[in-house]
């Protein structure tokens, strides 16, 4: 008898090495509470700069509102404001450059921070604006159902009749508590993907749905303290809107200053 050695040979076209999903660390208060002082510290070290962003991001939100009212769409002014500060992240980009080039310790000037906020649009955070802008158009098209649903036979002529029909009716009491119910799903639903997710996507060469799942992960194994930072966002930002949205333009910076860091501590960097 004669014995054949058979020998293993590669298929064809081999399939690629999946890209390995990086570790989520526990994250505990003292891990955000660090982040806020360092996100002070990055704020106070380029006060002007940081504050140009934050001033962007108010502009933007001011000439929104002015919108609506210009296109008589009342009824889209609290839900657009109370929407607003989900944008939040896809906004603060440039911040998080900032932030990581001071934390290599390498200098930069506007050209630098705004040359890598421009080439977004040709990476993976397109797509991370267009899943965020998604959202946000799924927030105001429930909130336009619910009227529709619920204050039906509600008319308003100006804002202060929205709000009276809003604040003081039964109808308006039930759209509230609704609306609030929803929102509170999508917003908790954005939050999720795009909290670690932004930083990451500016950070390392990864697709966006790496990035959102890895988002989720540090979200779902942290709910407690992720809870909480939420929780700050959102109150900080929701109070930065009385002034006329102007207090935005301290409080995005230090918020998405902090973001940074503590996307560093939520997610292990890579290997080699």
């Amino acid at each position: 008898m004669t014995s054949k050695t058979v020998r293993s040979t590669p298929p064809d076209n081999p399939t690629p090495q999946q890209q390995a999903m990086p570790k989520v660390n526990k994250v505990t208060v003292e891990d955000i509470t660090a982040s806020l002082k360092a996100g002070f510290h990055d704020f106070l070290a380029h006060p002007f700069m940081s504050g140009f962003f934050g001033l962007f991001y108010a502009v933007f939100g001011i000439l929104f509102v002015w919108c609506l009212v210009w296109l008589g769409k009342i009824w889209m002014i609290i839900p657009a404001i109370v929407a607003f500060p989900l944008v939040g992240p896809f906004a603060a980009a440039g911040l998080y450059e900032m932030s990581r080039r001071a934390q290599r310790g390498e200098s930069f000037g506007w050209s630098e921070i705004l040359t890598v906020v421009a080439d977004q649009r040709n990476r993976e955070m397109g797509w991370m604006a267009f899943v965020t802008l998604f959202i946000f158009w799924v927030w105001i098209y429930q909130v336009r159902l619910l009227l529709a649903i619920i204050l039906q036979d509600a008319s308003f002529s100006d804002f202060d009749g929205f709000l009276n029909t809003v604040f003081f009716t039964p109808e308006g009491w039930t759209f509230l508590l609704v609306g609030t119910c929803i929102g509170a799903l999508i917003s908790a639903a954005l939050f999720s993907v795009t909290v670690i997710a932004m930083p990451m996507l500016l950070d390392r060469e990864t697709n966006f749905v790496s990035a959102m799942t890895t988002s989720v992960r540090v979200v779902t194994e942290n709910p407690v303290v992720m809870l909480a930072w939420a929780t700050i966002i959102s109150v900080t930002m929701l109070l930065s809107l009385v002034p006329a949205f102007l207090g935005l333009i301290v409080t995005l910076p230090v918020l998405g200053h902090t973001t940074w860091h503590l996307y560093q501590r939520a997610v292990s960097p890579t290997e080699g």
